[in-house]
């Protein structure tokens, strides 16, 4: 197959992603979606030819030591592509997430206007979280191009692999691959503050080694930014926590409550008229209120600060749900479906439809 051929197709459908295979035809996720194409049968000849293509010799000796392997991948006025190549029941097959060539733009996004505010702080640590597929690396690619248009500064990237790739406007970006430029994230983050940086963006906090350089960071005067595979943003806080073994985890917390700016947990909601998705957004904003709790270890009180905190600018992911549904931007099943606490929600619709107004 000619893969390229068959991924500008991909585009030009609207794909977010885009699965190969042996024993099946590629397959397309479109809106959320699964959707199948016309094209052939894929043979296991089909997919090695097409993925050991975008390989070279390094790559191909890589993924065929440890039978997987992360690349990115660029078509020149297209896309980009992010793309795990990796073995599966002996053959070759592969997922690729489509990247814009161009960064996102916070003010086309319909996020919270506290993500600016977030962006702009001069020290600490922003976490953006979700499940896989949710839009984190897409916000956190906006608020560096926000800051990359507002400020003066030096933002370093590491990233397993570059997603999005920045030009210099008000600041300076050096964008850093592991793999390519460096070998690990913990490496890569001490070398980071011997580099000058401003802002460092970790692709993402894996590890309990990884987080314990990116609090070192944040504690030395710059502004982290990473994302974690978390739920929630009262889940964000304590994984960070429980990442650490229980003699260590006091420490951790002064530590946390500390540098913790915020934490932005999101979910993609198809559109109710069917057209592309909508992000629906929980924001936790560190207050001192939030740092006591962090401090003491009671964080089943922070869904209650978060529910209360709309003049900090925070807002639970049923708040934004239930706004999303009373707009009529999504459907009433996709509200409750994405919610993790769905008789909560309920709860809040009635009250509305009783006559006690938006929840706004």
């Amino acid at each position: 197959m000619n893969i390229i051929d068959f991924l500008r197709t991909a585009v030009q459908k609207t794909a977010s992603d885009i699965h190969i295979k042996v024993g099946s035809s590629p397959v397309l996720r479109i809106d959320g979606r699964i959707v199948p194409t016309e094209y052939k049968v894929l043979t296991p000849a089909d997919t090695r030819q097409a993925l050991y293509s975008l390989m070279n010799t390094e790559q191909r000796q890589q993924f065929e030591q440890n039978r997987e392997i992360d690349i990115s991948l660029t078509i020149d006025g297209l896309a980009r592509f992010r793309v795990n190549v990796y073995f599966e029941q002996g053959n070759i097959g592969a997922a690729f997430r489509v990247i814009p060539l161009k960064p996102p733009v916070v003010d086309g996004m319909d996020l919270p206007p506290v993500i600016k505010k977030l962006a702009l702080e001069r020290q600490g640590l922003v976490l953006v979280t979700g499940p896989t597929g949710s839009g984190k690396s897409t916000t956190l690619a906006a608020m560096v191009e926000f800051i990359n248009t507002t400020k003066d500064v030096h933002i370093l990237t590491i990233e397993d692999p570059v997603e999005f790739v920045y030009q210099n406007k008000k600041s300076v970006i050096t964008q850093r691959e592991l793999g390519a430029d460096t070998l690990t994230y913990p490496n890569a983050i001490k070398y980071a503050l011997r580099q000058d940086p401003d802002v460092i963006l970790i692709g993402e906090m894996r590890d309990q080694e990884t987080i314990l350089a990116a609090v070192k960071a944040a504690e030395t005067g710059h502004l982290v930014m990473s994302t974690m595979h978390t739920t929630d943003c009262v889940g964000t806080v304590s994984r960070v926590i429980s990442t650490f073994p229980p003699h260590e985890q006091e420490g951790i917390r002064h530590q946390l409550g500390a540098i913790l700016r915020g934490a932005i947990s999101q979910r993609l909601i198809p559109r109710s008229n069917g057209r592309g998705r909508r992000a629906a957004v929980e924001v936790l904003v560190s207050t001192p209120t939030v740092q006591d709790i962090i401090y003491k270890n009671e964080l089943d009180q922070l869904n209650h600060v978060i529910n209360q905190g709309g003049m900090d600018g925070m807002q639970s992911m049923n708040m934004a749900l239930f706004n999303l549904y009373q707009d009529d931007v999504i459907t009433l099943d996709d509200a409750l479906s994405y919610s993790e606490n769905p008789n909560e929600l309920q709860r809040m619709m009635r009250g509305a439809f009783h006559g006690s107004g938006s929840a706004r």
